[in-house]
């Protein structure tokens, strides 16, 4: 049985509730036990570094060590969080090769708060990682029982999954294909578009919400120019732009949209044949029920 040491990420206990919920419910399903770093704290999504890479470095390096406390692979199931904790575990992997007196400052400012020392010795990883290079395409592939065949779904990767990391698994950065190989396994087709790769528009949502809603509302409109059904995103925050923001979207951009956006799981998930309302698809701003009734389950 695969064991992770599981970083939720604040977005998924809050804001999107249904990423949590349908995480939970996949990794039931394929026998993966998830045992939640409950004493983990938020990675920062990029800000912390804003003001000190010491800050960011030591908040998560600490996030880090409690896994390895347990011996486990960390695995989140959030682009941001994959891309600052990993990053973090790749600068301090260095340090301990490199630059041990930074190594060392970090684990005395951890050793201050009685928190356990980093050592770099397991590895951090996103559950779409996971499910490729841990659980295996062929074994995932056989636990689907409810092929989604006919459903045309766009991936959306999220800039943290993709560029955040010096080296990121089984993608190019600049055209990846692990998403695709997922909707491929579980009987979905792929549609391509440019806007699968490039960013949401969140980071700038809270101070320049036009010049965001624009950029979210070109790639909303690419992938169903595209014959898109679903846009399907490993990241909440992504999720909580294209989603959450779409109506304010199409105000923006003049046009309707309607497009629902599925989380990473929730798709994995109708093919397990999970029930839609376990996987928390009725909790999104815009209807999934089109999805459902493509594929008979509305």
């Amino acid at each position: 049985m695969l064991r992770y040491a599981y970083f939720p990420g604040c977005v998924a206990q809050g804001a999107c509730r249904e990423l949590h919920q349908s995480t939970l419910a996949i990794s039931e399903v394929l026998g993966i036990e998830l045992v939640e770093l409950k004493k983990a704290s938020c990675c920062g999504s990029g800000t912390y570094k804003e003001d000190s890479q010491l800050l960011e470095d030591t908040v998560n390096a600490r996030n880090i060590a409690l896994a390895e406390e347990e011996g486990l692979t960390v695995l989140t199931h959030c682009s941001t969080c994959q891309g600052v904790i990993g990053s973090v575990d790749e600068r301090l992997k260095e340090a301990k090769r490199n630059n041990p007196e930074y190594l060392a400052k970090i684990n005395q400012l951890l050793a201050k708060e009685n928190c356990p020392q980093y050592q770099g010795i397991t590895r951090v990883t996103h559950l779409l990682w996971a499910l490729i290079g841990d659980y295996g395409l062929s074994a995932l592939k056989e636990k689907v029982v409810k092929p989604l065949v006919g459903l045309k779904c766009a991936a959306f990767y999220g800039c943290y999954l993709l560029r955040a990391q010096k080296h990121i698994p089984f993608d190019n950065p600049w055209n990846p294909q692990s998403l695709e190989q997922i909707f491929t396994t579980v009987g979905a087709t792929p549609v391509y578009y440019e806007g699968r790769i490039k960013c949401c528009g969140w980071p700038i949502s809270s101070y320049a919400s036009q010049q965001s809603f624009q950029m979210a509302g070109k790639h909303l409109l690419e992938a169903q120019a595209n014959g898109a059904d679903c846009i399907v995103t490993p990241c909440p925050l992504c999720h909580l732009n294209l989603d959450s923001r779409q109506p304010e979207i199409a105000q923006v951009v003049g046009r309707k949209i309607n497009l629902p956006i599925l989380h990473l799981p929730q798709l994995v998930g109708l093919a397990l044949g999970i029930a839609p309302r376990r996987l928390g698809l009725y909790n999104h701003v815009v209807s999934t029920r089109g999805v459902l009734r493509k594929l008979g389950l509305s």
